[in-house]
């Protein structure tokens, strides 16, 4: 094959966001060979190739023929569901590459079995990259938000193709090398994180509005269209604005109320809240947002749990809640404990993410993770270009909780905070996320907590000793004797 007839990169997987990443890469001018099993996915990507402005890309029917269409050193990306696929699909390609060919897993993997697929690269001489990509069908299509971890010489190799490809922002593409091993992976697991957290949040605000202040779907599709040009401004309170103004195809009033309420995932929030654990980093409001997309899964035993406590005499006291309520208050109230409780959920992300960084000396730049997040992805927001601001002002900074800015928003934002979740509590709406943001910033700002009693009812059951305030060193009592010898 002539050289000038190879293809610079090539893409394998060609579901929806696969068929848009290609198309992306193709219309920046980087000539692209596709590849799929499905050899119709292949077909549909060269037409559409043709349709939206006659691209340049090759399709490729055989693991050899596209491995060979690409010019060296080769860099393949494939985008196919995490786990076996992948392992499969890389054996199907690496027995036609060379030294120095790369692979590209832009799936959302488990980040170590990007390092054993390092490691095992690297024995056949290959380069391996695992790149989180975030945007959706859309971004991909358009702009994603990329973070590629693993070999700095593979990124280098692309690094051009993916300056274009990414989301453009003023301060320059959305796209970074994140860091050796699987980094890449654990950034992009991290964000979706922040992002169960995000969109629980901002649900229970829509429930606040709309159960305790009797607000409509109009009146919300307008509120968060407000929102969305002031502090909150971000691609979710935008989705959520556009989302209450859609009417129902099949009858009267809004689409919204009639999407039934069980809520999907993947894993990704599962693994966030798995890795803060084994870290013993505090993410209470990504831990309170995974456990409300378990308990959603529970419909038939919440509409059983509904009747029985019911039938014991508890009232749903939602109407008389709403009764009385200045409604303008309440939605400025809850737009700064959206706020302020955001602010938490980030921190707590940001927190995780340097423990590992530090345990996988990863040496992750916090505030460039927050400039590479503020287009093109999912949790992409304004105030992300302040959370940069905060890190650049301060690498080594514990929490963006006590930022200076951050904290003097915070101590604005408590009142209102506040009383949303009073609120929400007297009516008997739960509002899980607000409630754990506001506990981790009570605990956080706290000097003195009541672990000392934890730290004594653990020497008196099982001997773990405990440390004084006022003296170094470790000590044991005997408490249950000294108790009833001075209780005699």
């Amino acid at each position: 094959m002539e050289s000038a007839a190879l293809s610079r990169i090539g893409l394998a997987g060609l579901a929806v966001m696969g068929q848009n990443l290609a198309l992306n890469i193709a219309e920046k001018g980087f000539p692209i060979s596709v590849y799929n099993r499905t050899t119709s996915k292949v077909d549909e990507t060269v037409d559409r190739a043709a349709v939206e402005g006659n691209l340049p890309v090759s399709g490729q029917y055989s693991p050899r023929d596209f491995v060979l269409s690409i010019q060296r050193p080769r860099s393949l990306i494939i985008l196919v569901k995490a786990g076996a696929p992948v392992d499969q699909t890389i054996d199907a390609f690496s027995e036609y590459m060379e030294p120095g060919d790369c692979i590209i897993d832009g799936g959302n993997e488990w980040y170590q079995n990007t390092e054993r697929r390092i490691s095992e690269a690297e024995q056949k001489g290959l380069l391996y990259l695992g790149m989180g990509v975030s945007g959706g069908e859309e971004g991909a299509r358009n702009g994603p938000s990329l973070m590629p971890g693993g070999s700095f010489q593979a990124y280098d190799n692309i690094k051009d193709i993916l300056g274009k490809v990414a989301a453009q922002i003023e301060d320059g593409p959305c796209v970074t090398y994140i860091g050796e091993g699987g980094s890449g992976n654990f950034v992009k697991m991290v964000h979706n994180g922040i992002e169960y957290g995000d969109m629980q949040l901002i649900s229970e605000a829509y429930d606040v509005l709309k159960n305790v202040g009797g607000l409509s779907n109009e009146e919300l599709a307008e509120i968060f269209t407000e929102w969305n040009r002031g502090e909150l401004e971000s691609f979710l309170v935008e989705i959520t604005s556009d989302i209450f103004r859609v009417k129902d195809e099949f009858g009267d009033g809004e689409l919204v109320d009639k999407i039934l309420d069980k809520t999907g995932m993947k894993g990704t929030g599962k693994w966030t809240v798995q890795q803060a654990a084994e870290l013993s980093v505090a993410a209470p409001t990504i831990a309170a947002s995974l456990d409300c997309r378990y308990l959603s899964g529970l419909k038939d035993e919440r509409e059983n749990a509904a009747k029985a406590l019911k039938e014991a005499g508890l009232r749903e006291d939602l109407g008389s809640a709403s009764s009385g309520i200045d409604k303008k208050r309440l939605v400025d109230d809850v737009r700064q404990a959206l706020y302020a409780s955001k602010i938490c959920s980030y921190a707590q992300g940001m927190n995780l993410l340097r423990a590992k960084s530090l345990e996988k000396s990863w040496n992750l730049n916090f505030g460039e993770l927050a400039r590479i997040w503020k287009g093109g992805c999912i949790i992409r927001a304004v105030f992300l270009d302040r959370i940069k601001k905060a890190y650049q002002r301060n690498p080594d900074l514990a929490s963006l909780v006590v930022d200076p800015e951050f904290a003097k928003e915070m101590v604005q934002r408590q009142g209102a905070w506040r009383r949303v979740v009073g609120l929400a509590v007297s009516a008997g709406i739960s509002t899980p996320g607000m409630c754990a943001s506001l506990a981790y910033f009570d605990t956080y700002r706290r000097a003195r907590l009541p672990a000392n009693l934890v730290q004594a009812q653990r020497d008196l059951f099982g001997a773990h000793t405990y440390q004084r305030t006022d003296r170094p060193g470790a000590y044991h009592t005997e408490w249950t004797k000294l108790a009833r010898k001075n209780s005699s």
